[in-house]
This record gives structure tokens, C-alpha cells and sequence, in this order.
């Protein structure tokens, strides 16, 4: 038994633009508090989703989030947000799931991406070693931190000791720096990685390059896909924008 299809009446139909919010301030303006900066829009202090007052640990982080609502048009589109969205995490989450999230972010040292070695061609194995090498050598020295390299991806055992080294930077890190190096280290694969780059061993430009170093190295092989490609350039645009977020937290 078939059933007739279910037509909706066209009056209605919802677009999902009709869902968003309309802006409803016309002023956007950082104010200092004793505790921060929060960011009053018409005098009415800016809420997190949970209703925490949205304060920020820097007048310049402060300023960068209040851009991004400033910059609201008819509706609110928190896709063009992401400053909002980490620091509402920051708030949120982070104050209550630090230490879980910095557990998270610590397993990332067991399997970093810059241990896991290509074993072929010669070309890509020493592309990996001429790109990943000094991070692993500025990690040693500079962290404390020795981990094994291995070829091909079965798992190799990383000592305990450099382990909790790796740990030990993460939990140092206050609620707002963590959302932004949280980002790093998810979007790159690699803890060690998101280390060096904010602790300004390398840049932001030579961090993503070298997370990206396999995936390049197939593009230049076999072509590059315009699909993935424009999924890499939204990646590589919320990688830039999570460290402009951890370098303004101060």
C-alpha cells in the first residue's frame, strides 16, 4: 500500500534563514569591568547561551568579538562569529570541563602526527623529516619532551615522563587561551604543533603547511580536488582565526 506524498501548504513553508535572529541593537561598545571587558550592545551587557555575562580577559579580544556582532546585518549569522563562539566556550564549558578537555588534548602527545613517518617515496620522507624534525628537536629542548618516531601507522609507546611534560604546558593554560589552542590542536592533528606555534617557534602560516604536508604532497601527485580543496580553505581559515583568538587572550 502506497500513501500519497505529504505536501506542506506553500504559506507554510519556513526558510532557514527565517530561524535566525534579527539584530536588535544599534550600538556595539567594549566596557571595562573589574573582571575584564564585556561587550554591551544599547547598554545591555552581552550573555553567553547559559546567560553568563560575556566577559574577556583583554580589551583586544573584546574588541574582536564586539567586531563580529558589530558586523551583523539584517540577521545574526553565528557562522561569521567564530570569536563569539570560543569565547562563549571558554565560558560555558571550559570553567567546568577543563581538566577533562586538557586530558583530551594531552592523548593527542600519544599519536602526534609528526611521530607517524611516511616510509616511501624518499621524496615525501624527507619532506617530513626536513618540516616535522626541528619541532620534534625544539620540543626536546625546550619542553623537556622526547618522543619516538616511528614508519607506517602502527602505534609506538611514548614515554611517560615526556607524557605528562606535554600535560603539564596544556594545563597552564587559562580557559580562554585553551578554547583557542583546543582548535589548533584538533584542526592540525598535532599537539606538538600547536605548541610550537604558540610559543612562536614557528608561525602560523609554517604550522599549517607542515599539518597539511601529506595531503599537499598527494595533491601534487595526483591533482588537486576543487571539493577538498575548498573544505581545506574553510579549515585553514578556522585555523588562523583560532590562534588570532589564543595571540589576543594576551
Amino acid at each position: 500500500m502506497t500513501c500519497p506524498p505529504i505536501r506542506s501548504k506553500p504559506s507554510g513553508r519556513v526558510k532557514m534563514a527565517d530561524w535566525a535572529p534579527k539584530r536588535f541593537w544599534k550600538e556595539t561598545r567594549v566596557v571595562a569591568e573589574s573582571t575584564g571587558f564585556a561587550i554591551h550592545l544599547d547598554g545591555r551587557v552581552l550573555r553567553t547561551p547559559q546567560k553568563a555575562v560575556l566577559v574577556l580577559p583583554t580589551e583586544a579580544l573584546a574588541q574582536l568579538v564586539a567586531a563580529e556582532w558589530e558586523a551583523q546585518q539584517d540577521r545574526i549569522d553565528p557562522e561569521t562569529m567564530p570569536a563569539t563562539r570560543s569565547a562563549n566556550s571558554a565560558i560555558d564549558k571550559l570553567v567546568a570541563q577543563k581538566e577533562a578537555v586538557t586530558d583530551m588534548l594531552a592523548a593527542y602527545g600519544e599519536t602526534d602526527l609528526l611521530c607517524y613517518r611516511a616510509e616511501r617515496p624518499l621524496a615525501l620522507v624527507s619532506a617530513q623529516a626536513e618540516a616535522w624534525n626541528p619541532v620534534l628537536a625544539w620540543a626536546e629542548t625546550a619542553l623537556g619532551v622526547t618522543l619516538q618516531v616511528t614508519s607506517g601507522v602502527i602505534p609506538v609507546a611514548q614515554p611517560p615522563e615526556s607524557l605528562a611534560r606535554l600535560r603539564a604546558e596544556i594545563a597552564a593554560l587559562d580557559v580562554f587561551r585553551l578554547a583557542g589552542f583546543h582548535d589548533l590542536v584538533a584542526i592540525s592533528g598535532s599537539l606538538l604543533l600547536a605548541l610550537a606555534l604558540t610559543a612562536g617557534r614557528i608561525d602560523v602560516d609554517q604550522a599549517w603547511a607542515a599539518s597539511r604536508l601529506d595531503e599537499d604532497w598527494q595533491a601534487s601527485q595526483w591533482g588537486v580536488d576543487e571539493e577538498a580543496a575548498a573544505a581545506e580553505a574553510v579549515r585553514q581559515a578556522a585555523f588562523v582565526q583560532a590562534y588570532r583568538f589564543f595571540e589576543l587572550c594576551g
